[in-house]
């Protein structure tokens, strides 16, 4: 009984001599590039394209509840459509839309108010002024627009090439300069930007357009954003009305578009 002990003390002891090792594993570490990383689709998408705007001028309002479009994504109306992007920035319209103006002799229009009573006009039916060499003043101008809501007088010249909007706002060569829409452009940056802040008039702000022909007073029906190539603003009209147009800051394809209408009293 006394060996027996004694053996199993000895065993003991030779099991508390052999030193102890860890056990070894071996587990390979995920790649750099995956830390971080999200997990789910819909947490990546600003990273995937950041240039999407996601402000209000993109917020829907929703379809009512149970329509046939309420369960489709993307549906409902834009809360501020004019703002929608992709609905105008650098450059300005580079043309009018095509109109066909049938000329009627001016006596059979009853006159016109012409400030000088040596000038002669052949006059549109449809409301339509051809510029012509009387129209001009000796500065070269063919008149003046001014715009007290945001302080802007300017001189007006033909053309909306590079040269005329240098030198003030230009008159699109294809619209009428008195009678039925005239359509006039200007740069909103720059030393020359007199329509840098059309964008903010409001309904009823007064603008005021004289010529050769006299002085007319409009007053701001509207103000939109329009897409660069649309130029239905520049179409002639029976009634008489101004239309200005300008880039929108840092979004070549737009362009801002305000719209007057002859002040009546």
């Amino acid at each position: 009984m006394k060996l027996k002990s004694f053996l199993l003390a000895l065993v003991m002891c030779a099991l508390c001599a052999v030193p102890a090792q860890a056990l070894q594993y071996d587990v390979d570490a995920p790649e750099d590039y995956l830390f971080g990383q999200p997990t789910s689709d819909d947490t990546i998408y600003e990273k995937e394209d950041p240039n999407v705007d996601r402000s209000k001028n993109t917020v829907l309002v929703p379809p009512g509840f149970g329509t046939p479009t309420s369960y489709l994504p993307g549906s409902g109306e834009y809360l501020t459509p004019n703002l929608v992007p992709g609905a105008l920035s650098g450059g300005l319209v580079a043309e009018v839309g095509s109109v066909n103006y049938p000329t009627v002799d001016a006596a059979d229009l009853g006159g016109y108010p012409i400030m000088d009573t040596s000038i002669s006009y052949t006059e549109p039916a449809a409301g339509f002024t051809e510029v012509t060499d009387d129209l001009y003043y000796s500065d070269g101008s063919l008149g003046t627009l001014e715009i007290p809501a945001i302080g802007v007088s300017v001189k007006i010249h033909e053309g909306t090439d590079k040269a005329q909007l240098a030198k003030g706002a230009g008159h699109f060569t294809d619209t009428s300069m008195w009678y039925g829409n005239v359509a006039l452009a200007a740069h909103n940056r720059g030393t020359n930007a007199y329509f840098g802040k059309i964008h903010t008039l409001e309904p009823g702000d007064v603008v005021s357009l004289t010529t050769q022909l006299g002085t007319r007073n409009y007053v701001v029906s509207s103000v939109e954003k329009v897409s660069e190539t649309d130029t239905s603003a520049t179409a002639a009209t029976s009634d008489n009305r101004l239309t200005l147009y300008t880039c929108v800051r840092d979004e070549r394809e737009f362009r801002w578009c305000v719209t007057c209408v002859e002040q009546t009293l």
